[in-house]
């Protein structure tokens, strides 16, 4: 079951902000984005060449900043995502979600907490590469994201608020 690093995704208080930086300073595209119903734009999806996506940003529930979402690593099957969930249990280590698919970028997927409390996702990214010059991001409403994830799988709530290092409380 080999993996290779498929993406960042990391908690902001200013997901737009961050997207920003990440496109005016660094050279990336917005692929996807989520705007909520007052307008703001809680969570971006950008990329530096074909993939569909490298670096996202979501906003932190806690309005923390500097803090760690998850690091993902791509499997070349769906089949090893099931496989990832079956050794996690073996071994006792901690399933937060999956196997399952997100609705946004349309990825299989399985997030695990490591032992110093860092989520891991495991992926298979059905590998959509995006090579129109002039891609327009998709956005995705508040409604729409309510529905959770693909297949109607309610988004948990430790998905907005769990990230590394811990918010004292």
């Amino acid at each position: 079951m080999r993996a290779a690093a498929r993406h960042v995704n990391y908690l902001a208080q200013d997901a737009a902000a961050n997207g920003g930086f990440i496109c005016d300073a660094l050279g990336g595209r917005v692929t996807e984005q989520i705007r909520l119903d007052n307008g703001v734009i809680s969570g971006q999806w950008t990329h530096f060449a074909q993939k569909s996506y490298d670096l996202v940003y979501t906003n932190d529930w806690t309005r923390s900043s500097g803090r760690l979402h998850h690091i993902a690593f791509a499997t070349d099957t769906r089949e090893d995502i099931l496989r990832a969930a079956d050794i996690a249990l073996d071994k006792g280590v901690f399933i937060e979600t999956g196997p399952h698919k997100h609705a946004i970028q349309q990825t299989f997927f399985l997030y695990v907490y490591e032992p110093g409390g860092n989520r891991i996702e495991r992926c298979n990214p059905t590998a959509r590469l995006i090579f129109a010059p002039d891609w327009e991001p998709v956005t995705w409403t508040e409604a729409e994201r309510a529905k959770g994830q693909a297949w109607s799988l309610k988004t948990i709530e430790s998905f907005h608020t769990h990230g590394t290092p811990p918010v004292a409380g």
